[in-house]
């Protein structure tokens, strides 16, 4: 009987210590409430999750708690952290997660609902999280934003040197037509 008390208490503080690390490394986190979604749901909402790289698990609330005793979020999420709660951590892109939950409501509306979410140490409540942080621009979207921001003075400074030629060209073509000649552009 001891022993088997004592593999339990091993197997929690593992659990306790793997949930720290997805919460010291994530860069988001969204907490669903599952309550009433059957099997076939939740694996259709699983396979979602890991195509846009978002690790998803159901966590004791105890344990959760217990990995975040001490810190700034523990005391943040112990209000969020009541019922059947399913957590969605996102590593890279923050707001992959909230995408994913936004679009699975669409087809499932009612089966599934945002308790809330975390980012940057900021608790959000499941409205904040649908519609801001499932609306923030994703890593790839904010490359091409990047991309082109950076693009778009050296467009300019080309438009701006090949400007005379073309004004050059444009020059001798009206002259040409001026003479009477004919344009063959």
């Amino acid at each position: 009987m001891a022993a088997a008390t004592n593999a339990a208490r091993e197997a929690k503080k593992v659990a306790i210590g793997e949930l720290k690390a997805r919460f010291d490394k994530m860069t988001s986190v969204v907490m669903l409430d599952y309550k009433g979604i059957n099997v076939e749901t939740v694996t259709k909402l699983r396979t979602e999750f890991r195509k846009a790289g978002v690790e998803y698990r159901v966590v004791k609330n105890t344990l959760v708690k217990q990995a975040l005793k001490g810190t700034k979020l523990g005391d943040t999420l112990a209000k969020t952290m009541t019922g059947m709660t399913g957590l969605a951590w996102c590593y890279e892109d923050p707001s992959a997660a909230a995408k994913v939950v936004k679009a699975f409501l669409k087809d499932n509306e009612g089966k599934l609902a945002i308790k809330g979410g975390v980012i940057d140490g900021t608790l959000l409540d499941g409205k904040a999280v649908a519609e801001q942080l499932a609306t923030m621009p994703g890593k790839d979207e904010l490359r091409a934003m990047l991309l082109a921001t950076m693009q778009a003075p050296l467009q300019q400074f080309v438009a701006l040197l090949a400007a005379p030629s073309q004004n050059f060209a444009y020059l001798l073509d009206a002259k040409h037509r001026e003479m009477g000649g004919t344009s063959e552009a």
